[in-house]
Parts: C-alpha cells; structure tokens; sequence
C-alpha cells in the first residue's frame, strides 16, 4: 500500500545535518615505500594503505559516532542525508548531541595529548617497517583538524515555483514509506534479539519496542496510519503484567505485533484497518487467539494419538510459542 506524506508536514520537523570527521589513520602506499621491489604496472593492480597509528586508539570515535546515529534513528526519519526530526524534540536531541560531544572532545583531546607517544608505541609493534610508518606520519595539528563533530539544524519552507518545489515534494512524499521501513527494520531486530524462539522474555524485552512506540508517537504527524499503530502498541502494553516473566498469551500477543510491525505493506495496510473502524483490542485478540488455537489443537490430537504410538510411531511435536506465529489471515 502507497505511502505518501503531504509537504505541509514541513511545519511540524526540523532537518538535521550531523558531520562527524574521524581521521583515518592510514595514508596511502606508494612505489618508493617498496624500493626496488618489483610492482606490477597500475594499470594492472592499485596499492592499497597503511596505517600510521594503531586503529584501537581511534576507537572511541565510532563508537560515540554510532552512538550519536542510533539515538537520532530512536526520534527521527531518515530525511535528506540527515534526518527529519519533530521540532518540538528539538531541545531534548540537542541536550543529548550536547552530552556527546563532549565526551567526543574529551577524547579528542586526550588522544592528541599523547598522540606522538601513540605514534611510537605503532611503529615499536611493527619492529622492521619502521621506517615506511614514520615516513607517514604527520603532526598532531593535522590529526586534530581531522577529527570533529557538529551539528546543523534547518527549518525548510515549500518554494513558491512548483518547477523548483518538485525535488523538495518528491523527498517529502517518501518519509511515511521511509519511516514504515525503519520501523521494520528495528523489529526485525528485536524479534531477532528478544522473541525469536523464547518461550518467555523478562520486561526488558519490551524496551525495544516502547522505542518503537516513542518514535512512531513523535512522527505521527508523518502519515495518518501512524497514530493507530501507537495506539496499538500502548493497548498491548497495557495487557502485560507489571512483573514476573512474559508468557503464554501475552507473549504470543507481543510475538504477533512484533512479527507485524515487521512488515511495512501489512503494516501500513493493518494501521488503515485501525483507521477505518477495526480496535486495537480486536486486533491484539486475533493474534493471540490463532496461535492459541494452533497449540489446542495439537494438544488435543496429541492425546488421541498416545494410546496408538506403539503401532503408528512418534507422536507428531506440539507447536510452542517459539515458532514462528502464522498470519492466520491476518497479514
């Protein structure tokens, strides 16, 4: 089912620009770091790189760089190279980015405080080539040149000229389908990590998915078809017990919305049956009940079949909760 989001949602976000420079560390091979060995010509092979520093030294910068992506992908959509943020979570993401890059120049600084020793340490493990890394190697002013982080916000208004609107109009038309396929993504990965083949989960489980929720709630504006779907989220809640383990009915019913919310057509498709009178506690009922019935009905024919096993063989292996849930028409 086609997504698309109108340009007046242009009033309700902000795009947002990160730039995180990470110096690479490595600089390019040439002939004369060989000497007289023989190279075949470049039009046949390339030479490659070699790294003037130990890469371990450098990896705090990914990791808060990661760091700084996923908590933009927890409130934003993917927009324009960067992200499409609700502008009224514009304070808070900047509270955090804030916090990250201090800790990202905090690092910057204790790295380049000892940044030659860094250097020396490199060539010192590589006892025999010292001379093709210090022949590389540059200052650390250079090396803090490299390294940054910043952040732009833009708050971006339709063209008056429908020939110069298009472009903006095309990108815009993309982010409900965008953020359809986002949130699929993050389900797929929380099925993966949390439900796939469990026959209970503890309450962490669902941290994941309220991450989902705080996303979907904070774009609703993105597509009418969201705000059911949080909606729905907020009802299953709702039904899991504040403590003890997650099971039986109530983890078929979360391995039902996750293995939805996985699918961007069905999901799209499921939220406009949400909007067009279905309830969210209908819904939540038939994806525990077809699964529930699945399991009574194997439970049932694995009592008929007991008292033949000697002459027919195995009893057949009763489904589990820790099977894949069957749409049942559903999806």
């Amino acid at each position: 089912m086609e997504s698309k989001t109108r340009i007046t949602v242009l009033n309700h976000i902000l795009a947002l620009n990160l730039d995180v420079n990470i110096w690479s560390a490595r600089k390019k091979l040439t002939p004369s770091d060989f000497g007289a060995t023989q190279l075949p010509p470049e039009d046949l092979a390339s030479l490659g790189s070699k790294r003037v520093c130990n890469p371990e030294d450098l990896r705090i910068f990914g990791t808060l760089k990661s760091r700084a992506f996923n908590m933009l992908d927890r409130h934003g959509v993917r927009f324009l190279g960067g992200w499409a943020i609700p502008e009224k979570m514009a304070d808070e993401i900047v509270k955090e980015l804030t916090a990250i890059e201090k800790e990202f120049f905090a690092a910057k600084e204790d790295f380049l405080s000892r940044y030659d020793e860094a250097v020396q340490d490199w060539i010192k493990q590589h006892p025999g080539w010292e001379e093709l890394i210090g022949s590389s190697t540059v200052s650390a002013e250079y090396v803090r040149s490299r390294i940054g982080f910043k952040w732009q916000f833009f708050k971006l208004a339709t063209p008056e000229k429908n020939s110069v609107k298009k472009g903006l109009k095309d990108e815009v038309n993309k982010l409900g389908s965008t953020l359809f396929d986002e949130i699929a993504k993050a389900a797929t990965d929380t099925w993966n990590r949390c439900y796939a083949g469990k026959v209970k989960v503890t309450h962490k489980a669902l941290s994941p998915l309220r991450s989902i929720h705080d996303k979907l709630n904070g774009l609703s504006f993105v597509d009418p078809r969201v705000l059911p779907i949080t909606d729905l989220l907020q009802t299953a809640f709702d039904k899991v017990p504040s403590r003890g383990f997650i099971r039986d009915e109530n983890l078929l019913m979360l391995q039902g919305v996750v293995s939805l919310l996985k699918e961007p057509a069905l999901l799209m498709k499921n939220g406009q049956k949400l909007l067009d009178g279905a309830t969210s506690e209908g819904l939540l009922e038939s994806l525990t009940a077809a699964p529930k019935q699945s399991i009574e009905m194997t439970d049932a024919a694995d009592d008929s079949t007991e008292k033949d096993s000697e002459t027919t063989g195995p009893n057949p292996i009763p489904l589990t909760a820790n099977q894949q849930i069957d749409s049942h028409g559903l999806w």
